[in-house]
């Protein structure tokens, strides 16, 4: 099965931890592209490059305040990605209890 470009898919967008990185920086607030490529370590076409797919699928609004861009996430477009993970949540859970008994039972013995 092919995979879908990268550029209309949110899952294969935040396949790049350079995206992921990003997101988790804009999620307190809106940020100037100058402080994203200050803290990023990548060079501003770099980061340019990773805001245009993020904002494609949806994942980061921008905001032109006269020659500068403002970038925000997209809180709405990241809930399916939340839905999707919590799927697993009862998974974690159960494997997180599975971990503490196990250490219990360590402990006894």
């Amino acid at each position: 099965m092919a995979r879908a470009a990268t550029t209309s898919d949110i899952f294969n967008a935040i396949a790049e931890a350079q995206r992921r990185d990003i997101l988790v920086y804009l999620a307190p607030r809106e940020r100037h592209v100058s402080d994203i490529v200050g803290t990023s370590g990548l060079s501003q076409p770099s980061v340019s490059k990773h805001l245009r797919v993020l904002r494609h699928v949806g994942l980061v609004v921008a905001r032109r305040d006269g020659r500068q861009m403002f970038y925000r996430t997209n809180a709405d477009a990241i809930r399916p990605l939340h839905e999707w993970t919590g799927i697993f949540q009862q998974y974690w859970r159960h494997q997180l209890t599975r971990v503490k008994a196990r250490a219990e039972q360590k402990g006894k013995s």
